[in-house]
């Protein structure tokens, strides 16, 4: 075992410029500590120990990610890890493991604050080895937690097209299958003779039928409007009426269009008039289906447009904050459907454009809706209140959810970073720090209050920041 020296701690790229006096006292006071490969230094919730100056070997620091390993930052020889001067943190929020035999030096927690005292240029070198570490987790969390955030997005938007583009499938497949029927009608109809009176009569019904709004019609009215049609067929003689009923009354005609039809047009034609009416209707209806299901993939992937701001640059612009919390909403329709929730706007609609990065707010309403409605997944359902208004030259967002609160314990962790009270595997602990992080770089504050029956995240920024 070789001796630990004031060269050898130069040898650590950030204590090279410190004075000798410092890195001896540094020496007297530090335990040493020799780890096998394997071995674990901190596991979550564990108290930290001290700063850990690492002689030889390699550290790992990791989370556990939906059930897999997600590595937060490697520690090599000659470099710090651990608890630093000035840092919040108390306990471990992750795991720290030994990739390989390590050898380190440990300054107790207790002599730090001698330390702060006594040496300048040491707390000084730490200090900024912390801004560093800092920095640099920073933004691998936001990057980290934009990725989760488009993955959750992604699974919510593929639910979201997926009954769309069925829609569009199945009904272009019937649409085929019934046009091929058309030339068996087209046969009977040609042979039908009628008076311009009873042309007009079908036409203006038929045209009558297509271009009226349709109307919301109770499942027991339906039904009973279908089977007067069925009886009045069947009273004429048409014994197959296939899905005339149906159609029929979707389209708001009843049996006193039939009784018209039936006193103006010859017995004999007036089964092949009803079909070829029939038939006009069921293409109007697959036609409609199919525009209907395309205009919602087009608002879809408008929504996803909008929501990553694909046609903004990275600078500031102004925007309308509603536009982003409705188009998230959009993107999370399926989770908010899947959790029972109900959505309140409280929008105050005067407000004036803010000065913003739209994409980086729109992570800010993912990361805060999100988070409530896993919050009222115990319950079942739940509401969320979304409520916007102008404080002075401040916009304020309040996002509440009457999930069951945020236990005091934890409530002034809910920021810090890694810091999550989901199972394992269910959640980083980014969120809330990248809201945080994003919100300040907005020059704004992030506030929570919460009480069982009622949590409430209050986002204030300047409208012009």
């Amino acid at each position: 075992m070789q001796p630990v020296t004031t060269q050898t701690l130069q040898e650590f790229n950030i204590l090279k410029d410190v004075p000798e006096n410092q890195l001896q006292w540094l020496i007297d006071n530090c335990g040493r500590e020799y780890l096998n490969e394997g071995d674990y230094i901190y596991k979550p919730e564990v108290p930290l120990r001290g700063i850990h100056f690492v002689i030889q070997g390699t550290i790992e620091f990791y989370r556990l990610q939906n059930g897999n390993k997600q590595v937060i930052a490697e520690i090599g020889s000659r470099q710090v890890t651990g608890l630093l001067p000035f840092s919040r943190a108390n306990l471990s929020l992750g795991f720290t493991l030994c990739k390989t035999d390590v050898d380190m030096l440990v300054l107790p927690k207790p002599l730090i604050k001698t330390m702060v005292g006594l040496h300048y240029e040491l707390t000084q070198v730490l200090v900024m080895a912390m801004i560093t570490r800092v920095r640099e987790l920073t933004a691998a969390a936001q990057q980290n937690e934009k990725m989760m955030a488009l993955g959750k997005l992604a699974a919510g938007l593929a639910h979201e097209l997926n009954n769309p583009a069925a829609a569009i499938v199945r009904g272009s497949s019937t649409l085929k299958q019934h046009l091929q029927l058309f030339p068996e009608t087209f046969k009977k109809l040609i042979s039908v003779t009628m008076t311009e009176a009873q042309v007009n009569l079908v036409s203006t019904k038929m045209m009558g039928a297509i271009q009226r709004e349709k109307q919301h019609i109770g499942l027991m009215d339906r039904s009973a409007l279908e089977d007067g049609i069925s009886d009045w067929l069947y009273d004429h003689g048409i014994k197959d009426p296939c899905d005339i009923p149906e159609n029929f009354t979707e389209f708001g005609l009843s049996i006193k269009d039939l009784d018209e039809f039936a006193a103006q047009i010859p017995a004999e034609y007036l089964e092949t008039v009803l079909i070829w009416i029939n038939n006009n209707l069921t293409t109007e209806r697959m036609v409609a289906d199919i525009q209907e299901a395309s205009q919602r993939i087009s608002e879809l992937v408008k929504s996803v447009k909008i929501f990553t701001h694909m046609d903004g640059g990275a600078d500031k612009q102004y925007i309308d904050i509603h536009t982003g919390i409705r188009n998230t909403l959009v993107m999370m329709q399926h989770k908010l459907r899947k959790g029972n929730i109900t959505v309140v706007e409280e929008f105050d609609e005067t407000l004036p454009k803010v000065h913003a990065l739209a994409g980086e707010l729109n992570q800010v309403w993912t990361n805060l809706i999100d988070n409530s409605i896993d919050a009222m997944e115990t319950n079942g359902k739940g509401t969320i209140t979304i409520r916007t208004e102008r404080d002075k030259e401040f916009v304020k967002v309040t996002v509440t959810d009457d999930g069951p609160g945020i236990p005091p314990e934890h409530l002034t962790r809910v920021f810090d970073p890694f810091f999550t009270t989901k199972e394992i595997g269910k959640g980083t602990g980014l969120g809330l720090d990248v809201v945080m992080m994003i919100i300040k770089q907005h020059q704004g504050t992030v506030k929570v209050a919460s009480e069982p029956g009622r949590t409430e995240f209050t986002i204030c920024f300047p409208i012009n920041g």
